[in-house]
């Protein structure tokens, strides 16, 4: 019985994840088509009506807002399960609360835009938030994906499930702050790029990797914003490499650690080259939307990833109780 309502709320949390994850790039296009206001200031109706007239703007606005409104319903049932039957698993009910607060302060901030102007700064905010609701859902994805797993095979074994995390194995304080710190940044770039589209920058630096054709331009206006994003973004490529370095050298006794490295420089390479996609497509109105979706995607994977690392490697952290002072100084970094 407990096996058949773990997978339940499993395959709930993967279909909230995938839900979350079309909500973003819902919001994303509904940016980068300026369809913010294609239901004029009415919410929730659209320009008054529950079924709004057909245009563009108001059937991509008024999408979103279905979406949003279908995968909200998921998410309160998510949260709903986990606290009925999982409130024991601290980790879990954590996520599953923390998609719940998100979807809602989203939904707030998406509403206040729509019926008042916002600034550029609070509009790149509601992204942000957004991003913390589909990194909260792939949290909760991630972790029930695993309790299912340890689940299956206790009762394969007729043992108790195991504990998540082996008592030899751990990562280091210095590691685990590199990690959060790497996260924390990568929001922050995050931001600044979600500035740059809604203060309609993006132009400010034509060609790639150079701006305007010069290492340092004219900084001012746009090209002051886009140039700064550029330099946080090489930034970060750069601390994302170490994390990667220092996990695939150094945490080879914990693999999921060391994939997790792989794979967040993998998702930050594509980010990268994504955004000199954007550039050289941004010309051309049909493959400028298509470089800015692609771009969304690898932003999504890669703060997810990141945020799921951080998660593990503090879950990781080193509990030196019972650990023989010897293999307690390996893998130190």
């Amino acid at each position: 019985m407990k096996t058949n309502l773990t997978i339940q709320i499993k395959r709930l949390a993967y279909a909230v994840c995938i839900g979350m994850f079309l909500v973003v790039l819902n919001g994303a296009l509904v940016t980068k088509t300026e369809s913010g206001l294609g239901c004029g200031t009415d919410w929730p109706l659209c320009n008054g009506k529950f079924v709004p007239a057909y245009t563009i703007e108001s059937m991509v606005e008024y999408s979103h807002r279905a979406v949003t409104g279908v995968v909200g319903l998921m998410v309160l049932a998510v949260f709903v399960m986990v606290w009925r039957h999982m409130k024991e698993k601290r980790d879990a009910f954590m996520y599953a609360s923390s998609i719940l607060f998100f979807t809602i302060v989203q939904a707030i901030m998406g509403a206040l835009a729509v019926v008042y102007t916002q600034n550029a700064a609070v509009m790149a905010l509601h992204f942000g938030f957004s991003l913390l609701a589909f990194a909260s859902s792939f949290l909760l994805a991630a972790a029930m994906r695993r309790y299912a797993g340890e689940l299956d095979e206790s009762v394969q074994r007729g043992t108790k499930p195991p504990s998540s995390n082996s008592s030899h194995a751990f990562v280091t304080e210095t590691f685990r702050y590199g990690i959060w710190l790497t996260l924390l940044y990568t929001y922050i770039v995050v931001y600044l790029g979600a500035f740059v589209r809604h203060t309609e920058s993006s132009g400010g630096c034509m060609g790639w990797p150079l701006c305007n054709g010069e290492v340092i331009p004219d900084l001012s206006g746009g090209t002051l914003i886009v140039f700064m994003h550029r330099v946080a973004a090489l930034l970060l490529f750069i601390l994302v490499a170490w994390v990667a370095h220092i996990a695939y050298y150094h945490y080879k006794h914990i693999p999921e650690i060391r994939s997790c490295g792989v794979w967040s420089l993998v998702l930050c390479a594509g980010q990268v080259l994504s955004g000199a996609l954007v550039v050289f497509t941004i010309t051309d109105e049909n493959f400028l939307l298509f470089s800015s979706l692609l771009h969304t995607v690898f932003i999504c994977g890669q703060f997810s990833l990141l945020c799921h690392m951080s998660i593990r490697a503090w879950q990781w952290r080193d509990q030196r109780q019972g650990i023989p002072s010897d293999s307690s100084k390996q893998h130190v970094i």
